[in-house]
């Protein structure tokens, strides 16, 4: 009995002292990036990883930075919890794809003129790269970019993409394009290597200069709206619907809470949610982010408890900071304003 417990004691504590399996680059992968790059690799919200140039133009040192830091405001989120040996194994993962070695970039900075790479920016890039930067419009998915385009224009303003890439990263995508993607040679049309340059030495400014506050990422906020109403359910239900109406929604339905989770005579009448939708609205925030589908349409909670009533309603400015998507920004704002307003209007 004794050896039986001393064994026990040593195998419990040798278990202890053994650090737990790491994770396989496929199963951080399938956790932290299949959801927006595929679990091929193949491309979605995110960039195809398995393009043959995307595999044969990026370096370690691009994926893991790009992996840590993300894309602020850019959908790509920054992933600070994983730790260096999990980025380790996803790169490695990630190079499962590859075709060949990836390019060897010279570790050297580029000089150029700046002026002269700005005027040559505006001519050349920035119908797709934005004129500050700022990168194609969309998250990247079918929706919100045609068919045959698999990768949304880059910001090249951005701190983390400026912060991944080289100088030499930058002048190989502009001196041999990127197949597979609308980005082309410049040295095939017509630009000369000095140039390309002082392109470089343009984009490379940015570092210095603010994102615009358009492009910000917000702060995450509440999640939720909460009111007191002053009136009985049935006026503060009635009151949200006039109110939704008055500010250009259309009512779509009204249901208690718990609805298709329990039985309908087992539905507690005290908690009911007001839907309704704006289709303009609708049609505009799908477009910049298919995602937000998940929290439309628009709707509004109202619930008695003890003789009073709350109303609830998410805060749309918590998708943006949600989403990592700074072209939410603006639309987000208008949209907890109307919500305010609509909840102002049925609760004086």
């Amino acid at each position: 009995m004794f050896i039986r417990t001393l064994l026990l004691l040593v195998v419990t504590q040798l278990i202890a002292a053994t650090p737990l399996m790491a994770k396989s680059g496929e199963a951080l992968f399938r956790q932290h990036c299949a959801a927006c790059h595929g679990y091929d690799g193949s491309g979605g919200v995110g960039v195809p990883l398995t393009l043959p140039d995307f595999q044969y133009s990026v370096t370690d040192d691009y994926l893991r930075t790009t992996i840590r830091l993300g894309r602020p405001g850019r959908v790509m989120p920054a992933f600070p919890s994983l730790t260096d040996d999990d980025i380790t194994q996803l790169v490695k993962y990630i190079r499962g794809w590859s075709y060949g070695k990836p390019y060897n970039y010279p570790d050297k900075p580029i000089s150029g003129d700046v002026k002269h790479g700005e005027k040559l920016y505006m001519q050349y890039c920035a119908a797709c790269h934005g004129q500050h930067g700022e990168g194609g419009q969309g998250t990247g998915v079918t929706f919100s970019r045609p068919r045959n385009l698999p990768i949304i224009a880059p910001a090249l303003n951005n701190p983390g993409f400026l912060k991944a890439a080289s100088d030499q990263f930058i002048k190989e995508a502009l001196m041999n394009g990127r197949d597979g993607t609308p980005m082309i040679s410049y040295r095939k049309h017509g630009l000369s290597e000095q140039d390309i340059n002082d392109i470089v030495v343009y984009v490379r400014s940015f570092e210095n200069i603010p994102l615009p506050l358009e492009q910000q990422p917000v702060e995450s906020v509440e999640a939720t709206m909460v009111f007191d109403s002053p009136y009985d359910l049935e006026t503060t239900i009635k009151n949200i619907k006039e109110a939704a109406v008055g500010n250009n929604f259309r009512l779509i339905r009204e249901q208690s809470l718990d609805y298709g989770l329990v039985e309908p005579e087992k539905e507690n009448t005290k908690q009911r949610i007001v839907y309704f939708c704006n289709f303009s609205t609708l049609n505009k925030a799908l477009a910049i982010d298919p995602r937000v589908g998940l929290f439309l349409p628009c709707r509004i909670t109202a619930v008695e408890k003890n003789g009073k009533v709350k109303v609830y309603a998410i805060n749309p400015k918590r998708l943006s900071s949600l989403f990592n998507n700074a072209e939410l920004n603006k639309l987000c704002n208008e949209m907890s304003e109307t919500y305010l307003s609509i909840i102002e209007d049925a609760t004086l």
